[in-house]
C-alpha cells in the first residue's frame, strides 16, 4: 500500500473526525470568579467515575484504531500504518480541535510500557499486546517503585525465581498510577540476589488480573487517591512474558524511564496555570507591585528556557537519536517551575490558601501546593535527577552510594 501525501493524510483524518466526533466549542476567556476554581497537579476522581472515563476513552480508542490512525507510527504487523512522525504529530493537531474522551489513561502504557514491550518483548508478547494497547482493549500501568528502595530503582527486592517455564514473583510495588484500571503491567524483580544490583534485575509482563496480584488505593495528603500500592505474592508469569534477557532489566528500565521523564518534564511545569495566575495578580491589584511582577518574570522565563529544553530533547527523538540527559533536566526544570509557581501563589494569597473561607479562587490552590511533592518523586527523585545532570552535563566524580567503595564508606564502617 502507497504511502498517501501528508495533504491526502491529513484530509482523511479531517473526514474520520468531523463524521464521529464534535469540534470544540471556542474557549471561553478566564473571567476571574467564573465556573470552577481547582486548579490541581494530579486529577483526582472517584473510582467508578475514573472507570466510566477509562471505558470511554477505550471506546474512542478502538474507533480511532480501526480507522487507521491509532498506531501512525507503528509497524503494520502490530496493526500501525509506518509512517513518520510528522503524521502522527498532524493528526493530534486536528484531534486537539475536536470534543474527545480524555486519553490520560494511556499515557503510561502507550508512552512507556508499550515502547519497551516493542524494544525488548518476545514475538509472542508483541503479538500479544501491541495491537490490544493500541486498540485500546486493554490498559498497561508501570511497577518500578518499591517501599524500600526509595529512589534507587537498583535497590528493588521484589524477586522472581525461576520454575521451569514460569517464574514466581513475590514483593509490593507503590506510587502505582492507574494499576486499578489496567490489564497488564511492566515489572521490573530481582532474579539473581548474587549479582551487583544493577545487574540481577529482569523485566517482566504481568497480569494485573492474575492470582496473588493485591490492589489498594494510596491515599494522599491532597485527600485524593491518585496512586495504588500493589501486592504479590507467588504470582506466576511465563517465561515468553519476559522483558529482555535474564540480569538485564536495568536496559529495560532505562528505556522505560527515559521515556517517562520525556513525559513529565515535557510541560515545562506550571505553564498551564499562567492566564489564572496573572489575573489572580491583577484581582488582588498587585500588577504594578516592582516585587510581585520580577517573581512573575522569574516564572515565566523558567518555563521558556524548560520549553527550549524538551524541544531540543524532542528534536533528537524524531531524527532517530536517543536523547541523553535532557529528560533528567526536564523532569528537574519541570518539578521545579511547579515548586517556584507554588511558592509564588503561597506570596499572594498568604493566609487565603490555608483558610477554607469560601471565596473562590483561594483555598484551590492547596490541590496543587499539596500535589507538587508527589511530581518530586515521579520519574526518579530530584535528588537523582540532579546526579545524572551533575555527573553525564558537569562531569563530576560521581556520587558516592551506598555499595560504593569509597574511603568515605570504609571510614563509616
Amino acid at each position: 500500500m502507497s504511502q498517501p501525501t501528508l495533504e491526502q493524510f491529513q484530509s482523511e483524518a479531517l473526514a474520520f473526525l468531523e463524521a464521529n466526533a464534535s469540534r470544540k466549542e471556542a474557549e471561553k476567556k478566564f473571567v476571574w470568579g467564573e465556573g470552577s476554581d481547582k486548579v490541581a497537579m494530579f486529577e483526582e476522581k472517584e473510582r467508578d467515575k475514573e472507570q466510566i472515563d477509562v471505558d470511554l476513552a477505550c471506546a474512542w480508542r478502538r474507533k480511532k484504531f480501526d480507522a487507521g490512525f491509532g498506531y501512525i507510527t507503528g509497524p503494520e504487523s502490530y496493526g500501525g500504518r509506518a509512517l513518520p512522525g510528522a503524521y502522527q504529530r498532524a493528526y493530534d493537531s486536528l484531534e486537539s480541535k475536536f470534543d474527545i474522551p480524555s486519553q490520560s489513561c494511556f499515557t503510561i502504557g502507550l508512552g512507556m510500557v508499550a515502547p519497551t514491550i516493542l524494544a525488548h518483548g518476545s514475538d509472542t508478547a508483541r503479538d500479544l499486546y501491541m495491537r490490544k494497547m493500541y486498540r485500546g482493549d486493554i490498559v498497561g500501568c508501570q511497577l518500578f517503585s518499591e517501599p524500600g528502595a526509595g529512589s534507587d530503582l537498583a535497590g528493588l527486592t521484589t524477586k522472581a525465581e525461576r520454575d521451569g517455564d514460569e517464574w514466581v514473583i513475590t514483593g509490593q510495588k507503590v506510587w502505582t498510577s492507574g494499576a486499578h484500571y489496567s490489564q497488564i503491567g511492566e515489572i521490573i524483580a530481582r532474579t539473581d540476589p548474587s549479582l551487583p544490583k544493577h545487574k540481577g534485575l529482569t523485566g517482566f509482563i504481568v497480569d494485573m488480573n492474575a492470582p496473588g496480584v493485591e490492589i489498594r488505593p494510596l491515599r494522599q495528603m491532597t485527600g485524593g487517591a491518585s496512586f495504588n500500592e500493589v501486592f504479590f505474592t507467588e504470582v506466576r508469569v511465563r517465561d515468553d512474558h519476559r522483558l529482555g534477557d535474564v540480569n538485564n532489566g536495568w536496559n529495560v528500565a532505562l528505556t522505560t524511564l527515559m521515556n517517562e521523564r520525556a513525559a513529565i518534564g515535557g510541560g515545562g511545569g506550571g505553564g498551564g496555570f499562567f492566564t489564572r495566575v496573572i489575573e489572580m495578580v491583577k484581582h488582588y491589584g498587585l500588577d504594578s507591585d516592582p516585587v510581585v511582577r520580577d517573581e512573575l518574570a522569574k516564572i515565566i522565563i523558567h518555563n521558556k528556557v524548560a520549553g527550549y529544553n524538551n524541544q531540543r530533547a524532542l528534536d533528537k527523538i524524531k531524527s532517530g537519536q536517543m536523547p541523553g540527559p535532557e529528560m533528567s533536566m526536564a523532569k528537574l526544570a519541570g518539578t521545579n517551575n511547579m515548586i517556584r509557581l507554588g511558592n509564588f501563589v503561597s506570596m499572594v494569597l498568604g493566609p487565603k490558601l490555608v483558610a477554607d473561607s469560601g471565596e473562590w479562587g483561594t483555598y484551590a490552590w492547596n490541590q496543587l501546593i499539596l500535589g507538587t511533592p508527589g511530581g518530586r518523586i515521579a520519574g526518579g527523585s530530584d535528588e537523582v535527577m540532579r546526579n545524572i545532570v551533575g555527573e553525564r552535563v558537569l562531569g563530576l566524580p560521581k556520587d558516592a552510594g551506598i555499595d560504593s567503595k569509597s574511603p568515605f564508606n570504609e571510614l563509616k564502617k
